[in-house]
């Protein structure tokens, strides 16, 4: 199942507020931090390796300096378009302990090594930052407190400059307090960013169930009121009649009753509420994991978006239709899928499948309301489409799609589809 991913709004009843501070935005943010923090501090590395080559191997040096600068570059890359970030940090993180384990090996000369600081000493800060980013907490700490120790374990030694054990102690105190305070500074706004995004999803999920609530009260006395002025009054009628005329009657009114419970569908509730996509995804996903037998679910977005709550009942019960009619009719153990993408903005689509025995739509009878009812006119009367793809044989796909007004001019009809379908 994937999803990926995530404007401030306005409130409730336009788009819902979304908070700045946000788990994915504070990430961003880090991500480029590190980048320009890991830039500034390797600039300033440079006149120290230039000072430090004629001692090193040059192998070494072409090596690990082209490994660094690529996996730097990568992370550059990598933050600006928020792709592959985590990849690319523990890339350069791991670079880094090559390079320091590596480091003493490369030296040509123990006499002629540096007494002061050697220029990975710069990139160590880099490091730690990249490690805090990518890694989880406990791996972080774990690196952000060994890859100073270790760097001051290689200063006391005669490859490494032979450095007063004080001094190389002080280099290594010093990172592990820098990357420290990083480390604790990423984990607090993550913290904070988490809880955020936690209390917006629950009240999005609170508003979500009320609104729902509303609508299923005034649908649910809607037809309470029709069951009673037009169904009850033409069963009674159909149970009295004895004469042709009467049972001609009936029939008329039972045609009514039946018109009746097409217009109620048709009739689509006059509110400028919305609610986010996932939400209507994740209710679809829970649906599907019900059923009696498996059916794959895939959630794809590009940014999720905001849909009338009319509309996201509609897009919800059709979807529960178009699987529960799979179930019923395409044979047991076939593939059954649903696949659920947002397209930004407001464009919503379905696709409920099944590779099982699939059907001639033309064959339907009339009194069948599944398909035309359920599915077909209760997505159109939302102003959605409706789209059922089937033949004998050849499994049956149910495409429901939704667009912002103005946005569906080039779409056929939803009667089309209905007549398709019968």
């Amino acid at each position: 199942m994937a999803t990926t991913n995530q404007a401030a709004g306005q409130p409730a009843f336009g788009r819902p507020v979304r908070n700045p501070l946000s788990l994915l935005r504070v990430d961003a943010a880090m991500a480029r931090l590190a980048a320009v923090i890991g830039v500034a501090f390797f600039l300033q590395s440079i006149p120290l390796l230039m000072g430090q080559l004629g001692n090193m191997a040059p192998a070494w040096t072409v090596s690990i300096v082209a490994l660094l600068v690529a996996s730097l570059v990568a992370c550059v890359i990598a933050a600006i378009f928020k792709r592959m970030v985590r990849a690319t940090y523990v890339t350069f993180a791991a670079v880094y302990l090559i390079a320091l384990v590596s480091w003493p090996f490369a030296v040509l000369s123990e006499a002629d090594a540096p007494t002061d600081s050697y220029w990975l000493y710069f990139l160590l800060t880099i490091a730690t930052t990249m490690a805090s980013v990518s890694l989880e907490i406990p791996i972080a700490v774990v690196y952000t407190v060994g890859a100073p120790i270790l760097y001051g374990i290689i200063r006391i030694t005669p490859p490494g400059g032979g450095t007063r054990v004080e001094a190389a102690v002080l280099d290594s105190v010093y990172s592990m307090l820098l990357g420290g305070g990083i480390l604790i500074m990423i984990a607090v706004l993550r913290t904070a960013a988490s809880g955020v995004d936690t209390a917006q999803q629950n009240a999005l999920e609170r508003y979500s169930h009320a609104v729902r609530q509303h609508a299923t009260e005034a649908e649910r006395v809607q037809v309470d009121s029709i069951v009673h002025d037009s169904v009850l009054t033409t069963l009674l009628s159909a149970a009295r009649s004895f004469s042709p005329e009467a049972k001609t009657l009936a029939a008329t009114m039972a045609g009514n009753a039946i018109g009746h419970l097409r217009e109620a569908v048709a009739v689509a509730p006059d509110s400028e509420a919305t609610v986010w996509g996932e939400v209507v995804a994740q209710r679809i996903a829970t649906a599907a994991e019900s059923m009696s037998e498996p059916v794959a679910v895939t959630m794809v977005a590009e940014e999720w978006c905001d849909i009338p709550v009319h509309v996201a009942e509609a897009a919800y019960s059709a979807s529960v239709q178009a699987m529960i009619n799979s179930l019923q009719h395409a044979g047991p153990g076939v593939d059954r899928w649903v696949d659920i993408r947002s397209h930004g903005h407001q464009a919503f689509t379905i696709e409920i499948g099944d590779r099982g025995a699939g059907f001639d739509p033309q064959l339907i009878p009339t009194e069948r309301l599944g398909v035309r009812v359920s599915i077909i006119e209760r997505v159109a009367s939302a102003g959605g489409h409706a789209r059922i793809d089937t033949a004998p044989g050849e499994g049956t796909v149910v495409t429901l799609t939704w667009d912002p007004p103005g946005e569906t001019a080039d779409r056929e009809p939803a009667a089309d589809d209905l007549e398709e379908a019968r």
